[in-house]
């Protein structure tokens, strides 16, 4: 085993000059002032020392790089310099390890290498070894433009055949992203993984606990009005829906990062999920929340800061403590369950998916796009602000209990 991985790999910046880094027995990988990384296997045949090139990283990957070294190694034990070998195109296992560099395997690492920096570690770690586990070792070696539909789902049945639904599905959604990637880049001509919508039995796992009623939301903000458990955790309450954030960027939102003038929350990217900074515009409601807690928390870091200690926000339970006090079980209602309300809503009302998914702060859809554009937390943002104060005022609509009219405004 040598003494590289994947993550010192990744890590490895390059340096005004080329240098390099050892896996041992003669493999090392060249990291170029330009960026490049590249295998190489140094080696001595005939009382010279020579280098052997195995390929660029990350189209050739470290487990592909020890297998192409050990080959060659195997080569020279009998007697062959393995770069004549190569240059004269007589050895089988070499001329196999090289033929294609279209494979599922390499494409799919590739879009894991250009995308894995802006998640979290524990995320990119659970994408990595179910593409390992799950898919290469079925159709890793295959040119990504051989496989059909029918194959993707035999590989995909054998992740649902020992019981594990829910992670069948989030390889397809792998497999969709990568599809996709492939497209952008000239390697396929389509995302097969549209075909296979509906092929795969509805995932049992249980959703967190949203309400998205009409009825069901009215009464609850009503209930966030009459919360009597104490005024921070109460604004906190009252701006979740009007964010929906995810709970833990809720609660560590800071007085510094709030523009008012603009109206706008500006989250950093070391905060956020996907390691993006985000904007979250600011309704008029919202607005006129921020100013009231303004009064209450306005000095101090936090605006919503722990009754214990105003150095750190409020603990990661005092929302979820909340919603329990107003009556709602984990069934019905969660801290993360605005986030759903909103995106359930938004879309019956005819919003553009892909504006939403830009304000819930998940994956750019054009995922190319995203790795070439260093700004997207503005994308669609005179649309994002629409959408944002009309959400608002249909909360207030809800919570006042007008009778509500389903309309569609297909802003794109």
């Amino acid at each position: 085993m040598g003494k590289l991985n994947d993550k010192a790999i990744q890590a490895a910046q390059p340096k005004e000059k080329l240098y390099k880094i050892s896996d041992g027995d003669g493999l090392v990988l060249i990291v170029q002032p330009n960026g490049k990384k590249l295998w190489w296997l140094r080696y001595r045949f005939g009382g010279k020392e020579k280098t052997f090139s195995i390929g660029q990283y990350p189209l050739i990957g470290l487990k592909d790089a020890r297998e192409r070294a050990y080959e060659a190694r195997k080569l020279l034990a009998n007697g062959a310099d393995p770069m004549e070998i190569k240059k004269e195109g007589r050895a089988a296992q070499i001329e196999a390890a090289v033929a294609s560099e279209e494979t599922v395997e390499n494409i799919a690492r590739e879009w894991f290498q250009k995308f894995s920096s802006q998640w979290v570690g524990s995320h990119a770690d659970k994408i990595i070894r179910r593409l390992e586990r799950d898919l290469f070792p079925y159709l890793g070696k295959k040119e990504m433009k051989s496989i059909t539909p029918a194959a993707l789902l035999t590989a995909l049945r054998k992740v649902e055949s020992r019981g594990a639904l829910e992670t069948a599905h989030r390889l397809l959604q792998n497999c969709g992203q990568v599809w996709r990637y492939a497209v952008a880049t000239g390697r396929v001509e389509r995302d097969i993984t549209g075909d296979l919508r509906g092929a795969l039995p509805p995932s049992r796992g249980k959703h967190l606990g949203a309400l998205v009623k009409p009825e069901e939301v009215g009464a609850l903000l009503r209930s966030i009005d009459e919360y009597k458990g104490g005024e921070i955790v109460r604004h906190a309450l009252k701006l979740a829906p009007l964010f929906f954030v995810r709970p833990g960027e809720l609660r560590h939102a800071e007085w510094e990062e709030i523009d008012v003038d603009k109206a706008e929350w500006v989250i950093p990217a070391q905060k956020m999920k996907m390691k993006r900074e985000h904007v979250v515009p600011l309704s008029t409601q919202a607005l006129e929340i921020v100013e009231s807690l303004r009064t209450i928390t306005g000095a101090g870091k936090y605006l919503f800061p722990s009754s214990t200690s105003r150095s750190r926000p409020i603990s990661d339970m005092a929302l979820l403590t909340a919603i329990r006090r107003m009556g709602y079980g984990k069934e019905e209602m969660t801290a993360h369950g605005f986030r759903a309300m909103a995106s359930t809503n938004l879309e019956q009302l005819g919003y553009d998916v892909r504006i939403i998914e830009l304000q819930l702060a998940h994956a750019d859809p054009n995922e190319i796009r995203a790795a070439y554009k260093r700004d997207i937390s503005r994308l669609q943002m005179e649309q994002r602000k629409k959408m944002i104060q009309a959400w608002a005022d249909r909360l207030d609509q809800l919570k006042n209990g007008a009778q509500i009219y389903e309309f569609k405004v297909h802003e794109r």
